[in-house]
């Protein structure tokens, strides 16, 4: 895989990171004060505190990065993503590890637990990985360029907010709401 590749896919793997980090927690959806608030988990933090590599990509212009920086963090794309992969494949063969020791008529829970340990081991070894990528690809950023993305964000929550309002959008009190069938109560 040539390099081009490797900053892509890289850029994938970090986006899909930001997004899981911008998904809400278990407390809720409110951000900051919202009803999540009072037990923010990892994900709101590293909403919070990190910027998503795809929204860092598409405004390097707008935040004057320096080749410097773009090259910077091109090679940690590229590092995470070699590292992500070797982890895949871990993970892919403990996952069938553990599906074998699972199928089984009796299942062995000693056996069925040491087996989820290492695969909860490498699920830890990728969340490590991507949010060591993330700190760094911040640290690589100056704190005018910080100010920014956090005021590109911003306006990325709004029109986003905006648009889930919006009744064309099927947004609350739109028609896709009226036209969904409701849960039994």
């Amino acid at each position: 895989m040539n390099v081009k590749a490797y900053a892509v896919t890289g850029w994938l793997v970090i986006a899909s990171l930001a997004s899981w980090a911008q998904q809400p927690g278990p407390g809720g959806s409110g951000g900051p004060s919202g009803p999540g608030a009072q037990h923010r988990g990892a994900p709101d933090l590293m909403a919070e505190n990190f910027f998503p590599p795809e929204l860092i990509m598409q405004n390097q212009k707008a935040l004057n990065l320096t080749t410097d920086q773009q090259t910077a963090i091109r090679a940690e794309m590229q590092k995470t993503m070699v590292k992500f992969t070797d982890l895949q494949w871990q993970e892919s063969a403990e996952g069938e590890a553990l599906q074998a020791l699972l199928k089984q008529e009796r299942v062995d829970e000693k056996a069925a637990l040491a087996q989820l340990d290492k695969l909860l081991a490498i699920e830890g070894d990728v969340k490590r990985l991507h949010f060591g990528t993330m700190v760094r690809v911040k640290n690589l950023l100056t704190t005018e360029q910080q100010a920014q993305l956090r005021e590109l964000k911003k306006q990325a929550r709004s029109a986003t907010a905006a648009h889930d309002r919006s009744p064309v959008s099927g947004g609350a009190g739109g028609p896709s709401d009226r036209q969904r069938p409701q849960p039994p109560e």
